[in-house]
C-alpha cells in the first residue's frame, strides 16, 4: 500500500472541504439569497420554533428567523419571516399559523396575491414590509367554542330560572287546566261539529248575500244620482215658480187697484137689472096683456078725483 499517496489524497479532499466551507459562506454562486419580512401575530404562536417552514400555497418559501413579543403590546407577536428573493409577496398577501398533520408541528401558510396586485413594499419608516395576519383556525374555533360556552351558560341559567318551584307549580296548573278544557272539547264535540257546520253554511250564504249586494248597491247608487237629478230639477222649478207667484202678485196688486172699483159698480148696476127684470117677470106672469097693451089704469080710491077735473 502506498501510504504517501493515501495522505496526499487526504490532505488534498480537507483542502478542497474547508475551500467548499469558505465559499459557501462568502456567498457563493449556489448559495440562495432570502429577503425579510415582518408579520403581527394576535393571538398565541404556541408551538411555533424558529427555522419552522413558511410555505407559500403548500412550497417552502422560507423560514421563521426571529420570534419576539411587541414591546408596545405584550398581546402580540412579531414574526420575521426570511423568504427566498423572488418569491410573488403581494399587498394581499396574507399568513396564517397551521399545524402539519397529528404531529402538531407548527408553520406559517401564505396566500392570497392577486395577480395585478403590486408587490409588497416596506413603508416609510418601517426596517421591513408587513404582511397581514388572519386568525387560525384553531383561534377561530376558540373564539366560537367561548361564545357558544358563554351562550350555554347563559341558556343553563335560564333554564334554571324558568324551573324554578313557582314556574313548576304554575306549569302544572297550566297543565290541569288545559287538561280540563280538552275533556270539555272531546265531551262537546258533536256540538262543535255543528256549530262548525252551520258556520260554513253561513260563510257561503255570506259569500252568496255579499254577490247579490253588488248589484243591489249599483241600483241604489243610480236611484241616487236619479233622486238627485229631480232634486235639482225640483229646485230650478222651485226658483221658476216663485219667480212666476211674484210677478203674479204684483199684477193682482196691479188688478185690485184698478179693476175692483169699476167692477163693483158694474156688480151695483147689475143688481138694479136684475131687480127690474124680476119686478118684469113678476108683472108679466099677472098680466100678460100688459106687456103688449100698456098697463090699465088704476082706479081711483075714495075720495081721488078723477082724472081732468078741476081741483076746487
Amino acid at each position: 500500500m502506498n501510504y504517501p499517496l493515501v495522505g496526499l489524497f487526504v490532505l488534498v479532499l480537507g483542502a478542497g472541504m474547508v475551500a467548499a466551507t469558505l465559499w459557501l459562506a462568502s456567498g457563493g454562486a449556489w448559495q440562495k439569497k432570502f429577503d425579510l419580512y415582518l408579520a403581527i401575530e394576535d393571538e398565541s404562536v404556541a408551538g411555533l420554533n424558529l427555522n419552522a417552514p413558511v410555505k407559500y400555497s403548500g412550497v417552502d418559501v422560507g423560514k421563521v428567523q426571529q420570534i419576539a413579543l411587541d414591546p408596545g403590546n405584550p398581546k402580540r407577536v412579531n414574526l420575521l419571516f426570511a423568504i427566498e428573493r423572488g418569491t410573488p409577496i403581494k399587498e394581499d398577501t396574507v399568513a396564517v399559523l397551521k399545524t402539519q398533520g397529528l404531529t402538531g408541528i407548527a408553520y406559517v401558510e401564505l396566500s392570497g396575491g392577486a395577480a395585478d396586485s403590486p408587490l409588497l413594499r416596506a413603508t416609510p419608516g418601517a426596517g421591513y414590509p408587513v404582511i397581514h395576519t388572519k386568525p387560525s383556525l384553531s383561534a377561530r374555533l376558540e373564539n366560537v367554542l367561548t361564545s357558544v360556552l358563554a351562550k350555554l351558560d347563559s341558556t343553563s341559567n335560564s333554564i334554571n330560572a324558568l324551573l324554578s318551584d313557582e314556574n313548576r307549580a304554575a306549569f302544572s296548573s297550566a297543565l290541569a287546566d288545559i287538561a280540563a278544557v280538552a275533556r270539555t272539547i272531546a265531551a262537546r264535540k258533536d256540538t262543535i261539529d255543528a256549530g262548525i257546520s252551520n258556520g260554513g253554511r253561513t260563510l257561503e250564504y255570506s259569500s252568496r248575500a255579499a254577490a247579490q249586494i253588488g248589484p243591489v248597491i249599483e241600483r241604489i247608487g243610480r236611484s241616487a244620482d236619479s233622486i238627485e237629478k229631480m232634486g235639482n230639477e225640483v229646485a230650478r222649478t222651485s226658483a221658476g215658480a216663485g219667480k212666476t207667484v211674484n210677478s203674479i202678485g204684483a199684477d193682482v196688486k196691479r188688478f185690485s187697484a184698478e179693476t175692483l172699483p169699476q167692477l163693483e159698480r158694474l156688480l151695483g148696476e147689475l143688481s138694479v137689472l136684475t131687480t127690474s127684470l124680476r119686478r118684469l117677470s113678476e108683472q108679466t106672469e099677472r098680466d100678460p096683456g100688459a106687456f103688449l097693451i100698456g098697463r090699465k089704469p088704476v082706479a081711483e080710491g075714495p075720495g081721488e078725483p078723477k082724472p081732468g077735473a078741476s081741483k076746487p
